[in-house]
């Protein structure tokens, strides 16, 4: 490309860009109307004015408002569909939820490490002390000095689908 060809594309996008910066930066938005303003005594504001009009603006706000409440309680609904035999048919599918009581971690939000995990304590009937499903600790014996080193046996890692 020429030299005076980059020139004009430089000066176009130089020009696009400060009208950018004019319309959202420096034009002022245009002034709107408010339908319905307050002043700090509590008494409407004529739109356009800026003056309140007191008591004959609140009258004739409770005019509209009683004749639009008027005109929902004449509101008549057509209940028919309750006894079509189409809405008869209609039967309950819902799923009764109920918690295994391993649905996740009591705070979720919580640093993981943070919470201390602990074994539910069997008391059983003699006020035993003994972790349900670990068998109580006993002191350690050491194996024969003759007796070969038992060593157990090696599980396969588990499968993770999809990996």
């Amino acid at each position: 490309m020429s030299s005076k060809i980059k020139n004009i594309i430089i000066l176009i996008v130089v020009a696009v860009a400060l009208v950018l910066v004019y319309i959202f930066f420096i034009k002022k938005a245009p002034a709107q109307d408010a339908t319905l303003t307050s002043s700090t005594t509590g008494a409407a504001v004529v739109p356009g004015t800026g003056t309140t009009s007191g008591a004959t603006d609140t009258a004739v706000i409770s005019e509209d408002f009683i004749t639009l409440l008027l005109n929902v309680k004449s509101i008549k609904l057509d209940d028919t569909i309750f006894s079509d035999q189409a809405f008869i048919s209609l039967r309950d599918s819902s799923i009764t939820l109920t918690q295994t009581g391993d649905e996740g971690r009591p705070n979720p939000f919580a640093p993981i490490g943070s919470e201390a995990m602990g074994l539910p304590v069997d008391l059983g009937t003699g006020g035993d002390t003994t972790l349900s499903g670990i068998p109580p600790t006993t002191s350690p014996t050491t194996p024969p000095a003759n007796s070969p080193p038992t060593i157990p046996p090696m599980t396969p890692p588990p499968i993770i689908p999809g990996r």
